[in-house]
């Protein structure tokens, strides 16, 4: 186990890391998904776009106003999780959800991501919001973190866990969370022929490893090595189509809340969430 003020000196050690030491590690790949997600999430950029060219690139953005349900059940997680434990929002992005586990009254909350920009919006946002006192986000990558073992009590995978090797994101992970910690994924499926469709439809939305690594249940069955598996469910298995059409999204909800709990249709669905436990060394 590590204490607080030992886990945020090994923080400022990687957040020393210089721009040149850090590009010398990262993989090709790696470095396209940094590339991407800069572009992304370049405030500037974004707002010089005209609004043909933003669709083209972040059109898909339009059906998130679709996945309410799913996005209040990981928001209650986090609410119930994080006050007073180390919390890891991995590969965090703009820290939404290290921000929301911060208000929720987390010892210390860690974002990290690959992006440098992403880190910057992060902290910047953290400081707006009141937050800054108890996060860290620190530019570091998820399947190499450099974090020490078993510093993690609660960890965050919200959308990201395709744009890794899970070869690798897996065992860091198992590595760095304290035994009997909890991880929770929110990941599209990769079974819904309507959706496989779109994002064949739409690759200039995405990264070329993200197009090839949706998560299925191999996957799942993949993350036994490492996890004990907790509460999985699915979400959206129609609703996803409000997103394009809102007047219809009361209607689809409905519908979808008894679809989703129907083995083989809940396949269909859009977002899955799944829940991993560190178990006790053997």
């Amino acid at each position: 186990m590590i204490d607080i003020q030992a886990l945020r000196t090994r923080l400022d050690e990687i957040n020393k890391v210089s721009s040149e030491q850090w590009m010398a590690k990262l993989t090709p790949r790696g470095v396209a998904e940094l590339e991407f997600h800069n572009r992304a999430r370049d405030r500037a950029e974004l707002e010089q776009l005209d609004q043909d060219t933003y669709e083209k690139f972040h059109g898909n953005k339009k059906y998130y106003s679709a996945t309410k349900r799913s996005h209040d059940y990981i928001h209650d997680w986090i609410r119930k999780h994080a006050p007073g434990a180390v919390v890891l929002d991995y590969a965090c992005g703009q820290g939404g959800s290290a921000r929301l586990a911060a208000k929720s009254g987390a010892k210390l909350v860690v974002g990290l991501d690959i992006s440098d920009v992403s880190i910057r919006n992060a902290r910047q946002l953290a400081k707006d919001e009141g937050v800054e006192a108890n996060t860290y986000f620190v530019q570091a990558n998820a399947e190499d973190t450099q974090l020490p073992d078993e510093c993690v009590d609660v960890a965050i995978c919200m959308g990201m866990l395709h744009h890794l090797d899970l070869s690798y994101a897996f065992p860091e992970l198992r590595r760095i969370m304290k035994v009997g910690g909890r991880i929770l994924a929110g990941e599209a499926l990769d079974y819904n022929p309507a959706i496989k469709l779109y994002r064949y439809l739409t690759p200039q939305m995405r990264t070329e490893w993200e197009k090839a690594h949706i998560l299925d249940h191999s996957d799942l069955r993949f993350a036994q090595r490492f996890f004990d598996i907790g509460e999985v469910r699915y979400w959206h298995v129609t609703g996803y189509v409000g997103g394009k059409f809102p007047t219809v999204l009361p209607a689809l909800d409905a519908l979808d809340r008894a679809l989703e709990r129907i083995p083989l249709i809940q396949l269909m669905a859009w977002i899955w969430t799944i829940e991993l436990i560190r178990p006790p060394k053997t």
